[in-house]
This record gives C-alpha cells, sequence and structure tokens, in this order.
C-alpha cells in the first residue's frame, strides 16, 4: 500500500511505522534472528515439510520499503483518530491526513499452559513462527510410531487452511519413508467442519478417507506437557471436560487474535478488529481512516490472497476519498487457500463473502494438481517479491 500511495502522493508524504521486532516472550525463549527480516510466511508450510528452506521466506525489510517512503522503526502504542495522529514508543506523535491501518493479526502460544517454553523440547513445532516452523521438520523427520497431532485453535487464525497442509504433507512424507502404517494421524479442531467452504471440504473429507486420517471436531488444545509429550484438548461441546493425547508429533497453531494495540482503541470494534466498511474498506467512523488484512473484521478467511484482492479495492477507495468523491469499487469478500495436500498437490479454494467459490480458473478446482501446487511454491513467492512489492 505504501507503493501505491506513494505513486499518488509523492513518496516525501509517505511513511511506513513499522518496528521489525517480535514477540518479546517468544524472544526470550527461543532462537534470537535478524530484527530487520521481512517474511513471506505462505512459503511455511513448505519449510515445515522440508521442502523449502526457511532463507527462500526471507528478505530484508530495507530491500522491500518502498525507495524515498520514510520508514520509522517504532512500534504504535495508541491511535488517537480524534486527534488525526498516533503514538509511538517514548511518547512521539505522528500526525496523518489518511491512515492505513495494516497490523496484522497476533499469535498467541502462551495462552496454551505450557508454551511457548515447552518447544524447547522436541516433538513439537509450529509453522506460525519463524522460531518453531524449522522444528516442524526437525519432529516430522525424528517420527518413528505414535499419535501424530495436528491442532486447530478457537480463535480467529490466519490461513486458516495452513492447519491440515502440514498434515497432508507429513502423511505424505511417512508413505514415501515407510513410516506411515506406525503413524496415528490426528487433525484435532475446534471448528465444527473440516473446511468453511462445502465444494473444498468434500474434497478434503474423501482424500481424510482415503488416507485414514482421524478428525476430532469441537476438541481444542488448552495445554501442552512437553517433557511427557502430553497434549490436552478441552471438549468444547462439553466445556470444563478434558482429554489427554499421548503424542509423537505435535504441531500446534496458536490461538490468534488483535493486536493488543487495537484492543479497547477508537478504532476497533468490541473485539478489537479495525470496523471497516467490508466493500470500500474505509472506516465506519472515520472517513480518513482504512483498514486492510488480517487486523480488520471483514467477514472472509485471513490469507494474502485476500489481501492482495483488498489492495486494489482500497487504492480505489482512497484515490477517491481524496477528490472528495464516494468510494465505488466494491470488495467481494475474495479469498484463497492453496490446499497442499502432497509434496506436488494442491486443491486451490478461492471463495467470497458468502462461502460460493469464486475462482480463477475453467477447470474443477476442488481437484488435486501438480500445476497448482507449481503455483503455490514457485509462482506466487516471485510474484509476491517482484510485483506485489
Amino acid at each position: 500500500m505504501s507503493a501505491r500511495m506513494k505513486r499518488k502522493v509523492g513518496a516525501g508524504n509517505v511513511a511506513v511505522v513499522e518496528p521489525s521486532k517480535y514477540n518479546q516472550i517468544v524472544l526470550n525463549c527461543l532462537l534470537k534472528r535478524s530484527f530487520q527480516t521481512h517474511y513471506y510466511q505462505p512459503l511455511w508450510t513448505l519449510v515445515g515439510a522440508g521442502a523449502k528452506q526457511l532463507s527462500a521466506s526471507a528478505r530484508p525489510t530495507e530491500s522491500v520499503m518502498p525507495e524515498g517512503v520514510e520508514w520509522i522503526k517504532s512500534r504504535v502504542t495508541a491511535l488517537d483518530p480524534d486527534k488525526n495522529c498516533v503514538r509511538l514508543e517514548n511518547d512521539v506523535k505522528i500526525a496523518y491526513k489518511y491512515l492505513i491501518i495494516a497490523l496484522g493479526i497476533s499469535l498467541h502460544y502462551e495462552k496454551i499452559k505450557g508454551l511457548p517454553e515447552g518447544f524447547h523440547h522436541p516433538k513439537i513445532g509450529s509453522n506460525y513462527s519463524v522460531h518453531t516452523v524449522e522444528k516442524t521438520w526437525k519432529a516430522l523427520q525424528d517420527f518413528k510410531e505414535g499419535n501424530a497431532i495436528f491442532t486447530f485453535p478457537n480463535t480467529p487464525v490466519k490461513c486458516a487452511g495452513a492447519p491440515q497442509k502440514i498434515m497432508y504433507l507429513s502423511e505424505a512424507y511417512w508413505r514415501k519413508t515407510g513410516k506411515r502404517p506406525k503413524a496415528n494421524i490426528m487433525f484435532n479442531t475446534s471448528l465444527g467442519v473440516i473446511f468453511g467452504v462445502k465444494k473444498y471440504a468434500d474434497a478434503l473429507l474423501e482424500i481424510i478417507e482415503e488416507r485414514n486420517i482421524a478428525v476430532n471436531y469441537k476438541c481444542n488444545l488448552v495445554e501442552v506437557r512437553a517433557d511427557k509429550q502430553e497434549a490436552v484438548f478441552e471438549n468444547l461441546d462439553k466445556p470444563g471436560e478434558t482429554e489427554v493425547h499421548q503424542y509423537e508429533m505435535l504441531h500446534v497453531t496458536p490461538p490468534m487474535g488483535p493486536p493488543d494495540v487495537l484492543i479497547n482503541s477508537p478504532v476497533s470494534d468490541q473485539i478489537g478488529w479495525v470496523d471497516v466498511n467490508k466493500e470500500t474498506l474505509q472506516h465506519k467512523k472515520y472517513p480518513n481512516i482504512f483498514g486492510i488484512g488480517d487486523c480488520t473484521n471483514l467477514p472472509t478467511s485471513k490469507t494474502a490472497a485476500a489481501v492482495a484482492a483488498q489492495s486494489g479495492v482500497l487504492d480505489k477507495t482512497i484515490s477517491l476519498v481524496m477528490k472528495n468523491q464516494s468510494p465505488t469499487k466494491k470488495y467481494d469478500g475474495y479469498t484463497s487457500c492453496p490446499l497442499v495436500t502432497s509434496y506436488n498437490k494442491v486443491i486451490l479454494a478461492e471463495f467470497d463473502y458468502n462461502a460460493q467459490p469464486l475462482e480463477t480458473f475453467p477447470i474443477d478446482q476442488s481437484k488435486q494438481r501438480t500445476t497448482m501446487y507449481h503455483m503455490k511454491a514457485d509462482m506466487m513467492p516471485f510474484l509476491y517479491w517482484n510485483a506485489l512489492l
């Protein structure tokens, strides 16, 4: 968005507040990495399965900042829309004429008892953090026999397909290495369905049955006893009732939520998501504020593809607002989730606000295809670095 704004109003009139710092709780417990690195996170599904290197997902943040745009390396501590300013660390204030809020979503491993410190132990990983994604691959390789458990939390998440993508890849890896007969694969999800769009859910359920994977619905991870290799799940249909599973491998999808700065903020709804018009991405109360991506309350899946679609709409919206005109371009909720089902196959799910397929290609996209895998693994990262940014 800063690149688009630069073309509109000139680099000297655009600033990006971006700290490039990681969650301090996780940082204290786990491996330290460069503060000034930008990651293409959709690749981490493949990094966790050993199909890509972590380094392939990384670029220096400086290299992706549009030239001439001011990069303010600080964290937003408060938003004051009535005074058209944002507050940063060290009591710095920045005034704005137009504000785009793109704060993303926060990971909350600490809301699961025993984490994040449990990641010090083997057999456990998570593709959602730069600090733990390579641990997934290690756990996958070290697997001998027993339960392999993959979790989905009782919160909104970014890339809702990712928790099961790594499951399908793990199953494929163990088939290839001859370990599959010794693996009892379980998908423990807080949801009541495998996927929110029926067309793709039906296709996934066929794969699950074919590969003998156990799915436990309404099942939420609440504790990890990593020293004993035990995972504790709450039955959401019977609150307070828990069940303990022994694991040989555990992939954790953490609970997620709005960044702290948005909770109880004037720009947010009651939960803490930026409160925007779902068609124009303009704030419902403050006409010079806009939201994009995972931090908003747009009723669609939180994916990179959704952000890409939103950016085009937001560009048009801001252009008209700057001319004191009403926005006309409408976002239909388009989002996409390339569901990786093996090391060379993908089901490309594309859908709108109504959970109806909104497909790009003149083929049945509920079928597993090698072409879609290469699009996910090779073409999309190239387009991200060289076109979107």
